[in-house]
Formats: C-alpha cells, sequence, structure tokens
C-alpha cells in the first residue's frame, strides 16, 4: 500500500495520517469486536469528527501543490480502513447466523416442509379442456356481458314477448327489459352483429335461472358454439359435437341425436350419450335407458339470420350449447350440482 502513496508530503501532516492509521489497524486486529464496538471504531476514525476527518481540514492550509499529494494520501488511507472495517463486519454477520442455526437446534439436512398444492377447480378444468377441443377445430373464443338486454337474450333469438318458450328459462328479471342472461346464445347475435360469414365461435361462460336442486344451480356455466358458412349441413353438426364427446369422454362412448325444439334452431336435437356409468347396460343414473342428455343443438333458424340481416339463402349454419356442471358431473362421477359451490377442501382436493 505505502507503495501507492506519494513521498513529497509535508512530513508533519504524512507522520500523522500514517499514525492515524497504524493506530486503527492495531485496533481492529487487537481487540475481539462486536458490531457496535465496531461502528463505534469506525466513527472514531472515519466519521464527521473522526481523526483522519479532522486532518483532511488541514488541506485547505497547504500550498497548491502539496495539497493533491496529501488527498490522495489521505484517501487510500480511508479507503484501506474503510474496507478493513467493511471485511470485519462481513464476518460478525456470517459468525452470528452460524451461531443462530447453532442455537435454534434445526437440522439442515432434513427436507423442507412441502407448501399445500392447489388445483384447478373441476368446473374450470372442465371448461378450459372443452374450450381447447373447439379451438383444435378453428373456432374462436367469444365472450359477452353477463347483464343482457332483453333483445339479445330472447327476441333476437326468435323468442317474442308472451312467447311460451320465455317459460322454459326462468329468468331472473332486473327491469322489464334488462336480465341476467339464461344462456350464452347473446353472444351469438353480438359477433354476427359484427362479423361477416364465415365465422365459427366458442362461447365460454356464466348464466343464471332461477332453479336450484341437486341437479340445478340458480348460476351455472355454460359452453355454446356457432358456425356460419355457405355449405354447412346437419352432418357437419354430427361430426363435430361426436369428435367432443369422444375426446371429452372416451372413443367407446355413443352418440345419439334425439329430435327436439328450440325457438332459434330448426331443425333442432338433442345430443344424448351412452351412460359412462353403466355404458349402456342400464343403471339409477341414467333411469335404466342406458342414455344420458348431455347438449342441445340444430341448425341456426332463418328468423336468427335475419335479426343479423345474414341472407338466409346463402349462409347456413348450426349452434350448439351445454352445461358444463352437466359436463362435470358426468366427468367425475358427481351425484349433486351444489358440491361445487360449497368450497369443501375435502371436495376439491380429490382433483389434484
Amino acid at each position: 500500500m505505502s507503495d501507492d502513496r506519494p513521498e513529497d508530503l509535508p512530513e508533519s501532516l504524512k507522520e500523522k495520517l500514517n499514525l492515524i492509521e497504524q493506530e486503527a489497524l492495531k485496533e481492529l486486529s487487537s481487540q475481539v469486536l462486536d458490531q457496535k464496538n465496531l461502528e463505534e471504531l469506525r466513527i472514531r476514525y472515519l466519521g464527521r469528527h473522526g481523526k483522519l476527518t479532522q486532518i483532511l481540514k488541514d488541506i485547505g492550509n497547504l500550498s497548491p501543490q502539496d495539497r493533491p499529494s496529501l488527498g490522495q494520501h489521505a484517501n487510500v488511507i480511508k479507503n484501506s480502513l474503510a474496507q478493513k472495517i467493511s471485511e470485519l463486519s462481513d464476518g460478525l454477520k456470517k459468525s452470528q447466523r452460524e451461531n443462530l442455526l447453532k442455537d435454534s437446534h434445526i437440522d439442515l439436512t432434513l427436507p423442507g416442509r412441502p407448501l399445500p398444492q392447489g388445483s384447478f377447480h373441476p368446473l374450470l378444468k372442465t371448461m378450459a379442456d372443452s374450450v381447447a377441443l373447439f379451438k383444435r377445430y378453428g373456432f374462436q373464443v367469444a365472450q359477452g356481458p353477463e347483464i343482457e338486454s332483453d333483445y339479445y337474450n330472447f327476441e333476437a333469438l326468435n323468442i317474442p314477448k308472451n312467447h311460451p318458450a320465455r317459460e322454459m328459462q326462468d329468468t331472473f328479471y332486473i327491469s322489464e327489459d334488462v336480465v341476467l342472461r339464461t344462456h350464452t346464445s347473446p353472444v351469438q347475435i353480438r359477433v354476427m352483429e359484427k362479423m361477416k360469414p364465415p365465422l365459427r365461435i366458442v362461447v365460454p361462460g356464466t348464466v343464471y335461472r332461477h332453479d336450484a336442486d341437486t341437479s340445478h344451480s340458480p348460476m351455472f356455466h355454460q359452453v355454446e358454439g356457432l358456425v356460419v358458412d355457405r355449405f354447412i349441413s346437419f352432418a357437419h353438426l354430427k361430426g363435430i359435437l361426436t369428435y367432443f364427446v369422444h375426446e371429452l369422454f372416451s372413443s367407446k362412448i355413443k352418440v345419439r341425436f334425439r329430435p327436439s325444439y328450440f325457438p332459434f334452431t330448426e331443425p333442432s336435437a338433442e345430443l344424448d350419450i351412452s351412460c359412462i356409468f353403466c355404458l349402456g347396460e342400464g343403471c339409477h343414473i341414467c333411469k335404466q335407458s342406458g342414455w344420458l342428455e348431455v347438449a342441445g343443438c340444430g341448425m341456426v333458424h332463418p328468423a336468427v339470420f335475419k335479426a343479423v340481416n345474414y341472407d338466409s339463402e346463402k349462409f347456413f349454419g348450426f349452434a350448439f350449447g351445454m352445461g358444463i356442471e352437466r359436463l362435470a358431473m358426468l366427468r367425475y362421477g358427481i351425484n349433486d350440482i351444489r358440491l361445487f359451490y360449497e368450497n369443501d377442501i375435502r371436495f376439491l382436493e380429490q382433483f389434484r
């Protein structure tokens, strides 16, 4: 270190700086220090009123040619002491940590305590898997508001006021013309108003109906699909839904399309699958029929196309909708829809 210090300093100041350095190093090496003593020593030598700082105040009294040399010499000593104090401080902290670990009787070789592992809720899992299957076939995800106007929820879907089909919906009315949507079908209208065919969308979302028992909930979830193009037929609808059932459940599951009625599709059908519990043999789940209903579907009614200014002579389409709770109950063998919403950890832990 002395090789870095110039020798052409006034002898009295140079000697004082060297003596202060020797004195500080002696204290640092001879005492058993703790953090408190180390901080006191730092202040005594390097603090605002420390010994080294006081000498530096005399620089102004030196001649201009001596000031740079003295400043350089003092900074070398100051940095050296600061580094030594910092190293001792780090060593003390490390020693304190080691002593604390010894005194706490912690076996560092033991494995850590595992954190509780969460999982997707079975409804979210079923919805995500369903949407992913349709996205493989080029469906785009669309969403819309849950508080909906009477026009989008009913009228544009060929369900005018006083239509008997409204009684099938068990609607929550916010006002005369505002409702909690009873299905995700209003999103179809909103999308078709903004887009021209061809289009292919899947609509996952929450819907509301005034109904509650072991198989119904006033709030539940649907996945709905819509395809519109020039040469769409019922055969395309059957192909898509058959693929969906086989991928979500099993290729062993049979499907059938049973004629039904929906005001926004014509012709309309219910999609049934062979009972996943008895494989069609008949059990109490399927009421000995061997079949379970999972979805409604059909070809888009011309009146719906008229509401969105689509030419029903040029374009054709199909739509389908299914309840996520229904799919999840069948997928996981759950017999009470209310279990999905009770937040019972014992129930949810089964789906990790």
